[in-house]
């Protein structure tokens, strides 16, 4: 259920991003004070994050996470109905405040419905649906164009009122539900997790890949296609979408073989890649290069994104909250993506794209250094250790195919064989 929220989530995004800024200029207001629409979104999730975290820690993800939606849910709906720059400006900062809350508790629910063992395998499934949905996500709202523009906040609200009521029907018999038993459930603070060296490299790693990823890509390569490779504006979708295949190519698998041979060596290669990918990108001489350049830092970041969120959930550990913890990891992120476009955008200004592109490949180099040194953060647990919550619970086996975690088949003894009132069957 939580992986398909994520990929309706992310549909949503993507269907109202490209037609904001236009819905902003439609008041008559400037190209600067139509990007402020965005830039206030990204800034209230970045400065809401710590109170997400506390919120986590103290009501539980499932609140958390409906709340958020709802949230974002209302606002959304209500830009829509919108009469000035104004309104629509306070009701996108709203809907920042409800995208973090949804955000770190999906993150912390994604942990916490996960078995060790499979923490990988789940995060590039969730990472995956949520990539596919933004992805297509524009393309929906092309199809939908001629609605005009307020209509993809309507049905952007509309989609996330009904994920909002699947997923409180689906979890609301769930052991997450449930009051905790005092001293049950172990709680780890910042500063706990920030004494861990692997906190400490997942957090610069976290900002480079929103610094790389989430902000200078989607800043800067617009920009290259047009004013140095000379090439149409729609070839810039074409380079965005190279970036996506080879993302979506090995996420999944990705997370998958985390689980087996371990954090590191898939942390370690994913930042390189996606380093050498991204400062390619700088020194494209044509097209071919640009797109060639633009798969392979899809699939350095395919490598290293569920890979990190794995190793979040294995320095948390298994029944623990970490709400701070998770919210450290998200502002790490958006914090990137703020800082991102504005330094290496100022950079490429006054220099080149080439060195700008460089540099921020070099921020990945630097992550896959920092994860080089750590210890592996995977340790490996016996069944009796790690098991989270109990085997009967419907969501806990929906939501991960892992029936395997309940008790094997075995055969009986003898003496079972006579015991049993279905023994004597052959």
């Amino acid at each position: 259920m939580l992986v398909g929220a994520a990929f309706v989530i992310a549909i949503g995004f993507g269907l109202v991003a490209p037609v904001l800024p236009q819905f902003a200029r439609s008041f008559g207001v400037g190209v600067a004070a139509a990007s402020a629409i965005v830039s206030a979104f990204a800034l209230m999730r970045l400065l809401f994050a710590p109170v997400s975290g506390r919120l986590v820690q103290r009501l539980g993800e499932r609140w958390v996470y409906l709340s958020g939606l709802l949230i974002v849910a209302v606002s959304t709906g209500a830009s829509a109905l919108a009469q000035s720059y104004w309104q629509l400006l306070a009701l996108r900062s709203v809907g920042g405040i409800g995208s973090t809350m949804f955000t770190v508790s999906s993150l912390a629910l994604v942990i916490r419905l996960s078995p060790p063992e499979q923490r990988g395998r789940v995060s590039g499934l969730w990472s995956t649906s949520f990539l596919i949905g933004s992805v297509s996500g524009p393309l929906v709202g092309g199809a939908l164009a001629g609605l005009g523009l307020r209509a993809p906040f309507l049905i952007y609200a509309a989609a996330l009122l009904a994920v909002s009521a699947a997923v409180y029907l689906s979890l609301r018999r769930s052991h997450l539900a449930a009051p905790e038993v005092t001293g049950e459930l172990r709680v780890m603070t910042f500063r706990q997790a920030l004494a861990r060296p692997a906190y400490r490299a997942v957090l610069w790693s976290n900002f480079a890949n929103g610094a790389a990823i989430f902000g200078v890509r989607m800043a800067l390569v617009p920009l290259l296609v047009v004013e140095v490779l000379r090439q149409p504006t729609g070839m810039a979708g074409v380079a965005l979408t190279a970036f996506a295949a080879g993302n979506v190519a090995v996420l999944f698998l990705s997370g998958r073989l985390s689980d087996r041979w371990g954090r590191k060596p898939f942390l370690v290669t994913g930042s390189l890649v996606c380093a050498l990918g991204t400062a390619g990108l700088g020194y494209a001489p044509d097209l071919g290069w640009l797109l060639a350049t633009s798969v392979v830092a899809g699939l350095g970041s395919g490598m290293l994104t569920p890979t990190q969120q794995a190793a979040l959930a294995d320095i948390i550990g298994p029944k623990a909250r970490g709400g701070p913890v998770l919210a450290g990891f998200q502002m790490a992120a958006d914090l990137g993506t703020v800082v991102g476009p504005v330094a290496v955008g100022a950079l490429a200004q006054q220099t080149s794209y080439g060195l700008a592109l460089a540099v921020t490949g070099a921020l990945l180099a630097v992550a896959a250094v920092a994860w080089a040194v750590v210890p592996e953060p995977l340790q490996r647990h016996t069944a009796e250790s790690v098991t989270a919550v109990p085997c009967d619970d419907a969501e806990y086996q929906l939501a991960h195919r892992v029936a395997e975690e309940c008790e094997e088949p075995r055969d009986l003894t003898h003496d079972e064989r006579h015991a049993s009132p279905t023994g004597s069957r052959s």
